[in-house]
């Protein structure tokens, strides 16, 4: 009876390719976030996953796609934290309503700065996918919003779309800021986000009903 062939010392087993994929992804995030898109090197990818280079090249054809594909994994986690927002709650002001939001996005990054610093890269670089996710979670807010309003018998229409891209717009720039010196706290960004967009609520809807019907 012959002996079963066996692998000689050292020499490595080949991943299944879902494993693969994972650990590449996974080596990808931290350098990108590290180094950023242009500095990053398929070779350092490689070597953080423990596979070949051409393993990441067969998985992802170049950089860019290997870039896309990193923020489309990170879009899409933040879809699962963030795609559904918290309820209604009639009973909350809008300065805590609005607040809870923020609190959930910035306290998230706050706590996973590779993530962060990932989004950051991917608006420098104006990333499609960046882009098709934001405008996704912008919808689910826009709407969240709407119906906010119109259990006060308060209909947005379109302004609801300028509010929230713009609050998007405001929490994006904060969290790419270069700061001079020692930069605020999470809970200090929130309030100053909060107030912003709370006071733009206000005003377009008690300060300037008229702006507000223009947007409709």
């Amino acid at each position: 009876m012959s002996n079963p062939t066996r692998r000689g010392p050292g020499r490595p087993r080949k991943l299944p390719a879902g494993q693969q994929r994972a650990l590449v992804l996974a080596a990808a995030r931290r350098v990108f976030a590290r180094a950023g898109l242009r500095a990053a090197t398929i070779e350092e990818v490689a070597q953080r996953a423990g596979v070949t280079r051409q393993a990441v090249y067969e998985q992802f054809g170049d950089k860019n796609a290997l870039f896309d594909a990193v923020i489309l994994a990170l879009m899409e986690e933040l879809n699962v934290l963030f795609g559904t927002p918290p309820e209604l709650a009639a009973e909350l002001d809008d300065a805590a309503w609005i607040r809870a939001h923020f609190g959930q996005v910035l306290g998230y990054l706050a706590q996973h700065p590779d993530s962060g610093l990932l989004v950051q890269e991917a608006i420098r670089t104006r990333d499609p996918v960046l882009s098709q996710i934001r405008l996704r979670l912008t919808g689910v807010y826009v709407e969240a919003l709407q119906q906010r309003f119109a259990l006060r018998g308060v209909q947005l229409g379109r302004a609801a779309e300028a509010l929230i891209t713009m609050a998007v717009g405001m929490a994006e720039a904060l969290n790419s800021m270069s700061w001079r010196g020692e930069p605020p706290d999470t809970e200090t960004l929130i309030d100053v986000l909060t107030e912003f967009a709370v006071g733009g609520l206000t005003a377009l809807t008690v300060g300037a009903p008229e702006l507000l019907n223009k947007l409709r």
